[in-house]
């Protein structure tokens, strides 16, 4: 199997975590201007151009949550990400729309914001999207206590969601100290080999972060 993808982006960091929980074999294709011709057999196969992307074979398969997916059903190993529950399987899938959605996407509105010109900038959508993580902050917190993993006893494509999420949403708009379960949860996913890998791997990119990556993690 190949993954096209970047080293520091959330969403390839999400499909790698699954990958390296089950030591699937496969080939990373680092999406970089350094290597012209595997961005563009990636942009061949995948028009819009988004990643990361999963191929198998004669398969391919676009966007995190459906690669994990896929990974579960075609290659499991030992972890398995989706419960064999359908009731539980329901709750992981939540929770992995809720990372994605509440979480991720507020936090790259600020990110992408600081890309932006000065003149395009958008302060009222930043205001709005910090006040959506501080709302995602405080019900996840309530969430957490008393648990290790997002959904059940089991890590799963819950926490695959969540472990990049919650890494750089801390970045861009700090995790406050009320928010106890929030942070000892990032902890406890910042130790997970399978996503310390990840964060190592994207050390080197840590200049690009257009709002200053911290100096911890």
């Amino acid at each position: 199997m190949q993954l096209y993808g970047h080293p520091f982006s959330s969403y390839t960091q999400k499909a790698l975590i699954a990958l390296h929980e089950n030591d699937t074999p496969f080939e990373f294709l680092n999406l970089s201007p350094d290597e012209p011709d595997v961005y563009a057999e990636f942009a061949r196969r995948w028009p819009i151009k988004r990643f990361p992307l999963l191929v198998d074979g004669e398969r391919q398969v676009m966007e995190a949550t459906s690669i994990i997916e896929y990974l579960d059903a075609r290659h499991p190993g030992p972890t398995r990400l989706i419960p064999a529950d359908a009731d539980a399987a329901v709750d992981v899938r939540m929770l992995d729309r809720f990372f994605d959605n509440y979480i991720s996407t507020p936090q790259q509105r600020v990110v992408y914001n600081a890309l932006r010109p000065e003149s395009d900038r958008d302060p009222y959508g930043v205001n709005e999207a910090r006040a959506a993580l501080e709302t995602a902050y405080a019900w996840l917190d309530q969430r957490m206590a008393g648990r290790e993993w997002a959904s059940g006893g089991a890590f799963s494509l819950a926490d695959c969601a969540a472990a990049p999420a919650l890494f750089y949403a801390d970045w861009t708009h700090r995790i406050g100290e009320q928010f106890r379960n929030v942070r000892a949860y990032r902890a406890r996913l910042l130790k997970r080999p399978s996503f310390t890998r990840c964060v190592e791997g994207g050390r080197p990119y840590r200049p690009l972060f257009p709002l200053g990556a911290p100096d911890r993690d």
